[in-house]
């Protein structure tokens, strides 16, 4: 009696293995095993850490720089804390920027990106050794690269890149000099300058074939700058508009399935200027069109549903845009939705 219910226990543990990562690839299913993941299904529990990037290409003090500590205040980890097993490491450490353009890199407070670049890596790299979900909150999408150079220092990861912008600007031919015009150019190694490439270490940090784009709405003003759209048949690419058409849940959860037999592991971007403006105006670059809020909840909750995602960062919410903080109580209700319950 005692060997069969040993036996009927191991049957039932793969079963909700099987349940929960559903056709995944060999490498993701063997990361489970070896505590790579961070999702403990013998517990039950979704072990998540929360890493705050108070960041802002522009160099200014204020706007998204302030998203941490505005999400905190609107109850980020009380919340997250209902749904999952939770660490809050604080924020990381920048050196201060500057809000001059650099003439060698084209890149504004460059040498703080790179500070910021190899301090977001340090702080990921240190959770995805512990065996945890970090969810690092920007800040602006620079903060991606710190992300990427952290997770493909341990596995091969590709990059589901929810944005309503491309971002993939030449440095010196970027209308801002802003960094968050760029990272995904910088990240395939497109004109990558030198201390970037330090700070990541690893380069290029992905190929066109590991990256799915979700949401960019930004082609015809890519059109009128003369820069060339990544849509160009080499990166899987689903604008704001086909999304909107499709059945998102589907869509998106295939989507992140398909890449992630490739490669394995999956790093999750999140760009809040995939939503419409009037979702939430608090954001410094708005354009017509977009998703829901219901939309990106449900896009979301599919991808990480899929077992193979092993980080999230999360970016552009202006604060100063919002002195009610009526959005940043919705983006903590958004992330209370759309990451896995401990229940």
């Amino acid at each position: 009696m005692a060997a069969f219910a040993v036996a009927k226990s191991k049957i039932n543990f793969k079963s909700k293995v099987k349940e929960y990562y559903g056709n995944v690839s060999k490498s993701a299913k063997e990361g489970f095993v070896k505590g790579a993941c961070r999702t403990d299904v013998r517990r039950n529990r979704f072990e998540l850490s929360v890493i705050g990037v108070p960041t802002n290409s522009s160099g200014r003090s204020g706007g998204v720089k302030r998203e941490p500590t505005a999400l905190r205040n609107a109850g980020l980890l009380s919340a997250l804390g209902q749904v999952c097993h939770l660490q809050d490491k604080c924020d990381v450490s920048i050196r201060w920027p500057t809000t001059k353009r650099d003439s060698a890199s084209g890149i504004i407070a460059y040498t703080s990106l790179a500070s910021m670049i190899r301090g977001v890596r340090a702080h990921v790299a240190r959770v995805l050794g512990a065996g945890r979900f970090p969810l690092v909150i920007g800040g602006d999408c620079p903060v991606l690269l710190g992300c990427l150079a952290a997770s493909v220092e341990r596995y091969p990861t590709g990059l589901v890149f929810v944005d309503g912008h491309e971002d993939a600007y030449p440095p010196h031919k970027s209308p801002t000099g802003e960094a968050a015009d760029m990272e995904l150019g910088l990240a395939l190694s497109h004109e990558l300058p030198e201390l970037i490439r330090k700070a990541v270490g690893s380069v290029p940090l992905l190929d066109s074939s590991q990256i799915c784009m979700l949401g960019p709405r930004d082609k015809k003003t890519l059109e009128e700058t003369e820069i060339q759209s990544l849509d160009d048949g080499t990166i899987v690419f689903h604008d704001d508009e086909s999304l909107r058409k499709a059945d998102i849940e589907v869509l998106a959860g295939r989507a992140a399935r398909r890449l992630a037999r490739r490669v394995g592991r999956l790093w999750l971007h999140v760009d809040l200027d995939v939503l419409s403006t009037r979702s939430l105006p608090a954001v410094d670059y708005r354009q017509p069109g977009g998703l829901s809020w219901k939309q990106l909840e449900v896009l979301t909750s599919s991808i990480i549903s899929t077992g193979n995602v092993v980080g999230m960062d999360l970016t552009i919410y202006n604060p100063d845009l919002d002195p009610k903080g009526r959005y940043a109580r919705r983006i903590v209700r958004y992330l209370q939705t759309a990451l896995p319950s401990a229940d």
